[in-house]
């Protein structure tokens, strides 16, 4: 599945995509191959495992959100999927997931919250915690990011 095209192929997306109308066509030049074939190879790298997801990044600060902060519950196993839906309805929620509870942080759901500021994350957190499903008083810690880190895709190494 890894054949040198396919290499070349992850070398190309290992940056990002080219910002253009018709990215894999793009791509597809730069490796002497036509766009469709470039989503197919992409398609089967993908469905193979070798590419576990392909998305987008956005840099929230550039667009002028500053405030960002990763909230952490504490849910019983049974209500995680019940919840994690909940927080996922909200457009604020860039993400959720879950994580095993450890002895020394005993959180298990996740979720990153972006908004403009402090306050404005603050209030939407308010708001979820506010719905009846939320009233079950699950423990919960706000955690606001203090900088920015580079945020990239994946690098794949050759000869993997």
């Amino acid at each position: 599945m890894l054949d040198e095209l396919n290499q070349k192929l992850l070398e190309q997306i290992a940056e990002g995509l080219p910002i253009c109308s018709r990215p894999y066509l793009e791509i597809g030049e730069a490796l002497g191959i036509d766009e469709l074939e470039v989503i197919e190879r992409l398609a089967q790298l993908q469905s193979s495992g070798i590419i576990k997801r392909f998305g987008v990044i956005v840099k929230h600060a550039a667009i002028g959100y500053r405030a960002n902060a990763m909230c952490v519950w504490k849910v019983p196993e049974e209500k995680i999927d019940e919840i994690a839906q909940y927080l996922l309805e909200f457009p604020f929620v860039t993400l959720c997931y879950q994580r095993p509870a450890l002895l020394e942080w005993d959180y298990n759901l996740y979720c990153m919250i972006h908004g403009k500021n402090k306050n404005t994350v603050l209030a939407q957190i308010a708001n979820i915690n506010s719905h009846p499903k939320m009233q079950q008083a699950f423990q919960h810690q706000v955690l606001f990011s203090r900088r920015c880190f580079k945020q990239r895709g994946a690098v794949y190494l050759k000869n993997l």
